[in-house]
């Protein structure tokens, strides 16, 4: 059976598709482009916020409508919170965030007997995490590994905790072995993901945290560099940057999700976390590392966000003097706190995310004109441009004028900033 995947959202959902992929190719299918002919389709969906949803709605409302005898299936965080509305789509497979493993098994049952098959379970009474085989898309350089799933903070804006349910952890052991695997496959760089992969360890109630985890990662493959995913700012205190600072093949990029600087505006999203704190990271970074790439998300427009509270917001970002921002527009997500919390005007929450958008760029080429002079360890990806790119230890973009470099480590010299990228010369 030839099968195309559709995968919305993120990384996570980006590395169950993988997974599924895996198993639907160990299984004897075929996995094709999506915008191909294919027997089955499949829509690995997003439900983060109500235009997710749309968004998952309108592939699967043109899938049913250019390929009206192929089977199609919709998975993940918006069947999972949303069945209802999902079952009124007339796909053939319904299912949600769990037991991903035994998706190619449901798929098989679908095209089978053509009769609907729905398999969605509670996701709050998850309490195992699923292992599923780690890896990258083919001819790539970098993989993911999945060591966490599900998340506790229930911010007000957020729905994801119903999606995904409670915290589970992937046993330290079996994240090594995969490891292990990723490196003999020949991947030179690993990034550690999950829903929220600062809580790793909490509910194994053995000790271990997120850095136990990181400095046993680092060990079993030093040959290949990690990069870890999205942190909670208050993993970051003085052990955890002692203990990381130390590990020659950790990136020194770390992403730290803000949303906002303005401690009332954090206070309603429920974060937990106020502005010192997050400072306190930042600084305690900049302490242990040399020149790390900090990166974030900013959400404008929040419900209820004054004129005030944004301006100090603003102030917030440049005192933490970020290398890269994403900056999102608030979104209304149906089902949760924030949406019926008084809500800001379309045309005010993109202004604020334009001057925040001027703010980030200022910084970011700040940051890059620091880098010039400056030597790195390039991984090299793929060409563009007439140059061959590929990623700095701070994820900064990096090209040179050089033939097939692709997969190669290659130390590097930035000789000049081009947009958000930096050019330079191997050594």
């Amino acid at each position: 059976m030839k099968v195309a995947i559709y995968t919305l959202g993120c990384k996570v959902n980006q590395y169950e598709t993988q997974a599924m992929e895996q198993e639907l190719r160990r299984r004897g299918h075929e996995v094709v482009p999506f915008s191909g002919d294919a027997d089955a389709y499949v829509v690995n969906s997003c439900s983060v916020t109500a235009v997710s949803d749309q968004k998952s709605r309108q592939v699967v409302h043109r899938v049913r409508r250019e390929h009206p005898d192929a089977v199609t299936a919709i998975c993940g965080c918006y069947s999972q919170t949303h069945l209802e509305d999902v079952r009124k789509l007339g796909v053939d497979l319904i299912a949600g965030t769990g037991d991903r493993g035994r998706f190619a098994e449901l798929l098989e049952q679908a095209a089978a007997e053509r009769q609907p098959v729905e398999w969605v379970d509670d996701s709050l009474k998850r309490r195992q995490f699923e292992v599923l085989p780690a890896g990258g898309m083919e001819s790539r350089t970098r993989a993911m590994l999945k060591v966490e799933d599900g998340c506790v903070n229930f911010c007000t804006y957020c729905i994801i905790p119903y999606a995904r349910g409670p915290v589970r952890s992937e046993p330290l052991e079996d994240a090594v072995a995969q490891t292990k695997q990723l490196a003999a496959d020949g991947y030179r760089e690993i990034v550690i993901t999950g829903i929220e992969i600062s809580s790793w360890g909490k509910e194994l109630k053995n000790g271990q945290s997120l850095i136990d985890l990181l400095e046993a990662l680092c060990a079993a493959a030093p040959q290949v560099r990690f990069r870890l995913g999205s942190l909670e700012p208050r993993t970051i205190t003085e052990e955890f940057c002692r203990r990381a600072s130390v590990l020659e093949n950790l990136c020194p990029q770390f992403h730290l999700s803000l949303q906002s600087g303005c401690d009332a505006t954090l206070k309603r999203m429920n974060r937990k976390y106020d502005t010192a704190r997050y400072l306190q990271s930042v600084e305690l970074l900049r302490k242990w590392f040399d020149r790390p790439a900090i990166t974030t998300d900013l959400i404008t427009g929040f419900p209820e966000e004054t004129e005030e509270e944004f301006s100090e917001t603003l102030a917030f970002i440049r005192r933490c003097g970020f290398t890269q921002m994403h900056i999102f527009p608030y979104s209304i997500r149906p089902g949760t706190p924030a949406a019926k919390m008084t809500q800001i005007h379309k045309s005010i929450k993109e202004e604020r995310a334009r001057r925040a958008a001027n703010l980030a760029a200022q910084m970011q080429r700040e940051y890059l004109d620091g880098c010039v002079g400056q030597e790195y360890t390039v991984l090299f990806e793929q060409p563009r441009d007439g140059l061959f790119a590929g990623h700095a230890p701070n994820y900064t973009e990096v090209r040179v004028r050089n033939g097939e470099l692709h997969n190669q480590l290659r130390r590097v010299r930035i000789t000049g900033v081009e947009g958000e990228t930096l050019l330079g010369e191997l050594k």
